[in-house]
C-alpha cells in the first residue's frame, strides 16, 4: 500500500494521518502488512478506514487492527456496514437494525438475509451511535427496533444498557437475541445455517427483561432470602429506565418474576434511583467528628456518588483496570497515564496511590495502594477493586486497560497542547521562550501520534 500510494503522489505524511502507514525503528511502513482487510465505509458508502485481521493466530501483533483515530475516522461514530444496511433499514417495517459484535458478523447476517446487520468498529455501542442510528431510523420511530446479538456477556449488556439509558436515547425498542449456546452469528452460521441466524430474530427479548433475567438468575427464588437479594441486586436496572411510562411495566415484571408485592418492588426501585442504601443497611449513628480539626467527618465516596460523564467514566473504568489487571498492562504506558492529576477529585485521591506503587508485579501491592488512599475515598478504591471488569476474557481486559490508558495520555496531551496555544500568543515568536513553546508544541504532536498509533 505504501509503495502503491505514493507511486501516485501521496507524501508519506499524508498516509500517516490517513492512519494508513506506521513509523517504527526500520522506517515507515504498511500498518496492516500481512492481514485480512475490510474496508469501512460511512453511511454515503465512502470509505474512511479500515479493519484488519492476522491471517495467522501465531503472527506478531494484536488479533484486530483498526484505522487510529483520523480527521475523518472517528470510531465512536462509525457503525460497519451501515451504508449496506442503510436502504433495507429505511423500508423495513418496522424499521429494524441488528447490531452486532464484528465484521465476519456482519457478513453472516447478510448472507443470511438479515441485510439489516451492522456493526461497531472496536469499541462499544454508545451514544454517538445512538445518533447515526436516529438519523436513518427517524427520531420519532416508536415502532422500530434495535436488536442486540452480543453473547450474554457482562461487557456487552452493561455497555448497550448505559447506551439506552442516556438522555439523548432514541425511541426504538430494543432487544437482545442470544443463540441458545452463545454462538456468534458467523459461528451460528457456519454450524447451522442461514435459518438458524434468521432464526435469532424470533427469539429475541426485550433488553432490560433479558438485563432483568440475568440478574435473577444468580439468586435461589425459592427462599425469602434469595428473593429479596434478587430484588435488591435487579432494582438499579429498572431504575436506570428514565421512561416513566416504560418503568411502571418493569416494576411488574419483576414483581411477577420474584412472585412479590409490586408495592415493594415500586418502593426498592425508587430506593435505587435515589442511589440510598437499602433498608437494612442504614445506620443511625451520631456524625463522627475529626479528632485533630473537630470538624465532621465527610461520609465515605462510592461508585453510585460519582458524577455520570464520560471523563468520569474513563477515569473509573482506567483505575478499575488498573487495579485489577495493572499488572499485566505495560508499565511505561500506565505510569505515564497516572501521571497527571484526575479531574474528579474521587478518582484522582485512588489516582495517586495507585501512581506510587512502586512495584506492580509484587504481591500484595494492590492492597497496599488501597490502603494508601486518603479518607473518605479508601471505600471507592475498594469498589473499584472488587466490581467486575466489564470484559469476559483476561486478554481483552488488559487490551481494554492498555486502550484507556492511552485515551488518558491522549487527553492529558490535547490539555497541554491547548494551554502552550494560548500561551504561544502571548510571548514574541522570535523569542526564547516563543522558540521553546513551538519546540513543545511539534514534541506533543508526534507524541500524541505515537500513542494513537499504538
Amino acid at each position: 500500500m505504501l509503495k502503491a500510494l505514493t507511486a501516485q503522489g501521496f507524501t508519506r505524511e499524508e498516509l500517516s494521518n490517513a492512519g494508513l502507514v506506521s513509523t517504527g525503528q526500520r522506517g515507515v511502513y504498511d500498518r496492516f502488512r500481512g492481514r485480512l482487510v475490510w474496508p469501512i465505509r460511512d453511511v454515503s458508502g465512502q470509505t474512511i478506514g479500515f479493519g484488519a485481521r492476522k491471517l495467522f493466530d501465531d503472527d506478531q501483533g494484536p488479533k484486530y487492527l483498526n484505522t487510529p483515530e483520523t480527521p475523518i475516522y472517528k470510531k465512536a461514530q462509525v457503525l460497519y456496514g451501515l451504508d449496506l444496511a442503510k436502504r433495507d433499514i429505511a423500508r423495513g417495517d418496522p424499521r429494524r437494525v441488528v447490531v452486532v459484535e464484528g465484521y465476519t458478523d456482519v457478513m453472516a447476517c447478510h448472507l443470511a438475509g438479515l441485510t439489516t446487520a451492522i456493526a461497531t468498529c472496536g469499541t462499544a455501542f454508545g451514544t454517538d451511535h445512538i445518533k447515526v442510528l436516529r438519523r436513518v431510523m427517524g427520531d420519532d420511530n416508536a415502532s422500530g427496533e434495535v436488536v442486540f446479538t452480543f453473547d450474554g456477556d457482562e461487557a456487552g449488556q452493561k455497555a448497550a444498557l448505559r447506551a439506552f439509558t442516556e438522555d439523548d436515547r432514541f425511541n426504538a425498542q430494543t432487544f437482545v437475541a442470544v443463540a441458545p449456546d452463545g454462538l456468534d452469528p458467523c459461528d451460528l452460521r457456519l454450524q447451522r445455517g442461514d435459518a438458524a441466524v434468521r432464526g435469532l430474530m424470533d427469539a429475541k427479548q426485550p433488553m432490560f427483561e433479558f438485563a432483568i433475567d440475568r440478574k435473577l438468575s444468580g439468586f435461589d427464588l425459592s427462599t425469602v432470602e434469595g428473593r429479596v437479594g434478587a430484588l435488591r441486586a435487579a432494582a438499579p436496572i429498572v431504575a436506570e429506565i428514565r421512561d416513566q411510562l416504560l418503568r411502571p411495566g418493569y416494576e411488574r415484571v419483576l414483581a411477577r418474576r420474584l412472585g412479590m408485592d409490586p408495592t415493594e418492588v415500586r418502593s426498592e426501585v425508587e430506593r435505587a434511583a435515589r442511589g440510598g442504601p437499602a433498608p437494612h443497611q442504614v445506620r443511625r449513628e451520631a456524625p463522627q467528628i475529626d479528632s485533630v480539626t473537630g470538624a465532621p467527618l465527610v461520609a465515605p465516596v462510592t461508585l453510585a456518588t460519582l458524577p455520570r460523564s464520560p471523563d468520569v467514566a474513563v477515569e473509573r473504568d482506567a483505575l478499575m483496570g488498573a487495579l485489577q489487571y495493572g499488572h499485566q498492562v505495560d508499565q511505561a504506558l500506565l505510569n505515564r497515564a497516572l501521571e497527571a492529576p484526575f479531574r474528579t477529585p474521587a478518582l484522582d485521591a485512588v489516582r495517586e496511590a495507585v501512581a506510587a506503587a512502586p512495584d506492580r508485579s509484587r504481591a500484595g501491592w494492590v492492597t497496599e495502594a488501597v490502603n494508601g488512599v486518603r479518607e473518605p475515598y479508601r471505600s471507592l478504591a475498594g469498589e473499584l477493586l472488587m466490581t467486575p471488569f466489564p470484559e469476559r476474557t483476561e486478554e481483552r481486559a488488559v487490551a481494554t486497560v492498555a486502550d484507556l490508558a492511552r485515551r488518558l495520555v491522549l487527553r492529558q496531551l490535547e490539555h497541554e497542547k491547548q494551554e502552550l496555544l494560548g500561551a504561544v500568543q502571548r510571548v514574541p515568536a522570535d523569542s526564547d521562550g516563543g522558540r521553546a513553546l513551538r519546540m513543545r508544541l511539534r514534541d506533543i504532536d508526534a507524541e500524541r501520534q505515537r500513542f494513537a498509533e499504538s
